[in-house]
């Protein structure tokens, strides 16, 4: 194999490992899928991962060590993760030459969002809608939760399209969610105004998923990249309070009447149809492909019952690790067919869905003001049940699959 092979084959390891990274790969699990790519190109190498760049270390030649390091400086969208996630497993396989793969990387990065932004915009409307009839069913809640979700939905198209502002985003969201909020249950006379109610609209910002790939890195003796996910999921956290708070200061609102209390006034079916809402705004919003929306129904009405048996049988401290357990078993027991969509693309939503980030947000918000004392052991608990969930799920999984059968993909 001459070195300009061998060059292209370290470059296009190093930028896959890159992508991977940006659509949320533990960095275990790319080290372990660059290492199989590795052995089917018949190039041994040293592959060294963060969070936000990869470095491959190829062999030792007559012109030296090739080492070749790549990064991405924005995340790969949920749709980009579709064709990425082919992309790996063809490379795993060496089943496309590295100057091929190379090219399908660039066309992945470079494709646009499947709807337009107005569709998108109005996507996050229903997911928020979705998230308020699973948290906080009520008409009121349920008007505000789509309407003050289009309205950071619009936030967010107009953060893509001017960088800067997007580091801004989650601070701006959470002090117009909560000023409007706040502004709306004074001229109706309310004497609250429940945390739960904040949550929907700002669901995208919620940093369940980091926290919970960094509870496994951190398990998986991958530490830098553990603590640093886990450092910028509590600082995103902060973000929301911080908006939120300066917010009712600002308008004179007491924290004390800040509640997280649940409230229902819609009936007991009304989360269970949130659930299908959800999916549908996820679909919406995410733009993945239209035979996606059966797989995510499936996996997330399994991890929602399982949190929902969770609480009734064990208690709120294990419902979302009971959640996360099922979450995942479902995910990549559903991915061993050959119609399924990826396992990582069907987990990620259900980490918005059992929604980890949103007791902690409750939790800190209590911690400075509303009602409770033993909110930084709830935040705390809430967010870490799901991702041992997760963790206890991968290890499951991996301990009792049949040795034949599911390892093969069924028709």
């Amino acid at each position: 194999m001459d070195n300009k092979t061998t060059d292209d084959e370290i470059r296009f390891l190093a930028r896959l490992g890159a992508a991977m990274a940006a659509a949320n790969y533990p960095v275990t699990l790319i080290r372990q899928m660059l290492g199989r790519a590795s052995a089917a190109y018949g190039v041994p190498t040293e592959v060294i991962v963060l969070p936000n760049t990869v470095q491959v270390v190829g062999p030792a030649t007559g012109s030296g060590t090739i080492v070749k390091s790549a990064h991405l400086d924005r995340d790969v969208r949920f749709d980009q993760a579709f064709p990425l996630a082919r992309l790996v497993s063809n490379a795993m396989r060496g089943a496309i030459d590295p100057a091929e793969g190379d090219t399908e990387l660039d066309r992945i990065l470079a494709s646009r969002p499947r709807f337009r932004p107005w569709m998108t915009v109005l996507g996050y409307g229903v997911w928020s809608a979705g998230l308020g009839l699973v948290l906080e069913p009520t008409p009121l809640n349920l008007l505000g939760a789509t309407v003050l979700g289009v309205m950071v939905g619009i936030f967010a198209m107009v953060g893509q399209r001017f960088g800067v502002l997007a580091q801004l985003l989650p601070v701006v969201s959470a002090f117009s969610v909560a000023a409007v909020s706040i502004a709306v249950a004074e001229y109706l006379g309310l004497d609250h105004i429940g945390l739960r109610a904040l949550i929907p609209p700002l669901a995208m910002f919620l940093p369940g998923a980091a926290i919970t790939l960094a509870v496994i890195e951190v398990t998986a003796r991958d530490a830098v990249s553990g603590s640093s996910r886990l450092v910028a999921g509590f600082a995103q956290l902060a973000q929301l309070v911080f908006g939120i708070l300066i917010a009712a200061q600002l308008l004179g609102e007491d924290v004390s009447h800040l509640s997280a209390e649940p409230l229902n006034k819609l009936g007991p079916w009304a989360p269970w149809l949130g659930v299908a809402v959800y999916a549908v705004g996820v679909m919406l919003f995410l733009g993945p492909p239209t035979s996606f929306l059966p797989w995510l129904l499936l996996v997330a009405y399994a991890a929602f019952i399982a949190q929902y048996l969770g609480d009734l049988v064990l208690g709120s401290y294990a419902s979302g690790f009971c959640g996360g357990v099922v979450l995942t078993v479902a995910a990549l027991l559903m991915s061993r067919y050959r119609s399924a969509p990826p396992a990582l693309t069907m987990i990620l939503p259900g980490f918005w869905l059992l929604v980890p980030g949103s007791m902690g947000l409750i939790g800190i918000a209590e911690l400075f003001g509303a009602d409770g004392d033993s909110a930084l052991g709830v935040t705390f608990i809430s967010m870490i049940s799901v991702a041992l969930g997760l963790q206890a799920g991968l290890v499951l999984w991996q301990a009792f699959r049949r040795p034949g059968g599911w390892r093969r993909r069924r028709r």
